[in-house]
């Protein structure tokens, strides 16, 4: 399955009209858009759980939502993993960085221990009230200590309950290998654009054995050029003209976001 990264409403409600089957929640998106500041644990748990319903509530898509660390120890977990079921998200993630944690593909990340990690998983088992609701282990090890460690701590994460696996940033194709062969539990991978991991296609990764695959940031990353790009030619030429085969219109981006079915709500129940 291919997640695409959505940081709004607005995101997600693209993601579902081209086509797609699942939306990512990113957190590093949500920094971008919320705070105009990079993927480094500024975020608050109930900043991303509001977030997360705004995101759930546009779509019909299941949410995958990257909750960081759980936003403190195991009773915060806990907490988290109940904000985020009553956002009404489908799958929770949850990660083994110290806080404030850092994008899985920075320099200068820190691990809790084992222990307090498996227990955190532990407790987002618990907390979750839908039992069809998704927990998700990260682990960050591999970048930190190696692809031993990391499997260590992904079997330990397996063992504590969790439903699917994602060992962050392998370097390469033989470790990506090595991570889905040693999993009991689905893998999942993680495609950062110029980042650590060799950037592959959904079917490339099927063949190595992952189950899911995400691309958290791209939309935002594309977006931000393009945008940049917009606004420069609109600083020099003074209008948008020449711009206008680039851009949805008026009339059509509100059809896009269902205008027509607003309308028509709006005369059924008028008084």
């Amino acid at each position: 399955m291919l997640a695409p990264g959505a940081y709004d409403a607005f995101t997600a409600r693209l993601i579902e009209l081209s086509g797609f089957e699942a939306i990512y929640m990113s957190g590093a998106g949500v920094s971008y858009t919320s705070l105009g500041k990079p993927d480094v644990g500024l975020l608050t748990g109930t900043e991303m759980a509001e977030r997360a319903a705004q995101i759930a509530s546009a779509t019909y898509l299941p949410v995958i939502a990257d909750a960081d660390t759980g936003y403190g120890n195991a009773l915060n977990v806990i907490r988290t993993v109940q904000e985020y079921e009553r956002a009404g998200v489908a799958a929770i993630q949850i990660e083994d960085q110290v806080m404030p944690k850092r994008c899985g593909h920075m320099a200068g990340k820190e691990l809790i221990s084992l222990e307090e990690a498996a227990s955190k998983i532990e407790a987002a088992c618990y907390a979750r009230r839908d039992p069809d609701t998704v927990i998700i282990a990260r682990t960050d090890a591999l970048a930190i200590s190696g692809i031993t460690e990391a499997l260590q701590r992904a079997h330990a994460y397996e063992e504590a309950g969790a439903d699917l696996i994602f060992v962050e940033a392998p370097r390469s194709i033989e470790e990506m290998r090595q991570i889905t062969a040693e999993l009991r539990r689905p893998a999942m991978a993680n495609m950062v654009e110029k980042g650590q991991t060799p950037l592959l296609t959904t079917g490339e990764l099927a063949e190595i054995g992952y189950r899911l695959v995400i691309f958290p940031g791209a939309l935002a990353r594309f977006t931000a050029k393009a945008s940049l790009e917009f606004l420069a030619q609109l600083r020099q030429e003074g209008s948008t003209r020449n711009m206008l085969p680039r851009m949805l219109g008026f009339d059509e981006l509100n059809k896009l976001l269902g205008g027509d079915e607003i309308k028509e709500l709006e005369q059924r129940f008028s008084s």
